[in-house]
């Protein structure tokens, strides 16, 4: 193989500077998206933050911090940590809203 084409298979995964924009250009979106939720009513602000900002997040890790292209007992990792605060939130929540 020639140095071109060696070249080539190394990037072949990781996407171009378009992929990136495209994401910030989704992730100033939502933040409008939540700013404009947040002027609408307390309820609908927590609803607007509860909904949009792990999404916003979901973008970051999968393509910012290149979470898209790494192996799966990473992937694993993640989400057990993700579900593990999602149910420390809920009991949370739940003492909160019973208490």
């Amino acid at each position: 193989m020639n140095e071109h084409a060696e070249h080539s298979l190394e990037h072949a995964d990781h996407p171009g500077y378009g992929t990136f924009i495209k994401v910030w250009v989704a992730l100033l979106i939502l933040t409008g998206a939540l700013v404009g939720v947040s002027h609408l009513g307390q309820t609908y602000a927590v609803w607007g933050l509860l909904t949009l900002t792990p999404l916003k997040a979901g973008l970051v890790f999968y393509f910012f911090m290149h979470l898209k292209y790494e192996g799966p007992l990473l992937k694993i990792v993640v989400l057990v940590t993700l579900g593990t605060l999602l149910i420390f939130f809920a009991l949370l929540f739940s003492d909160v809203a019973f208490h």
